[in-house]
């Protein structure tokens, strides 16, 4: 037979590529913003690791453990400058928190998804902040995070929609 046919009925998609494509994107989106040219007195980069990795949860709630928040988010931390275990702690109970949600919510749809990952992204990014700045005021260090939190909740949309898109090309045949 021709292999140049195309793919056949019922042949699976690779397996590597299924269980590859989500951590890499999760990885490189961590990494991404020490790569961007940019300097800034304040955060105001979305945490592209974390809104990938809620993303994910979001879509494909059955296709991680619910402990992947644990080296996602260490290699979160080593790319963030965050304490180590921020992350961690973080994402895992973010982690805990969709899988809890999804078992409640059957019918979930665009907006149950942006609203969960928006109260989750303000809450992990608030806590991130405090544990970092333990010595300084709250109101102080949620004033400087809270332009990101802004911005990582609107780009939550568009980081659902590239998650899509890696989605497909995981369970793509060939």
């Amino acid at each position: 037979m021709n292999k140049a046919a195309g793919p056949r009925l019922g042949e699976p998609a690779s397996l590597w590529r299924m269980r590859i494509v989500p951590v890499a994107t999760v990885m490189i989106a961590s990494a991404l913003p020490l790569m961007l040219p940019l300097v800034a007195s304040s955060p105001v980069l979305p945490p592209l690791g974390l809104l990938f990795f809620l993303c994910w949860q979001l879509l494909r709630t059955e296709m991680w453990p619910v402990w992947i928040g644990l080296p996602l988010g260490l290699w979160d931390d080593l790319y963030s400058g965050q304490p180590i275990g921020t992350a961690i702690g973080l994402w895992t109970l973010a982690s805990l928190a969709i899988h809890y949600s999804s078992q409640r919510i059957y019918w979930r749809g665009f907006w149950h998804d942006w609203i969960i990952a928006a109260l989750l992204v303000a809450i992990i990014q608030s806590l991130a902040a405090l544990i970092a700045h333990p010595g300084a005021g709250t109101g102080r260090v949620l004033g400087l995070v809270l332009p990101q939190i802004v911005i990582s909740i609107l780009l939550v949309p568009l980081v659902m929609r590239l998650t899509g898109k890696f989605d497909n090309l995981r369970l793509r045949r060939r």
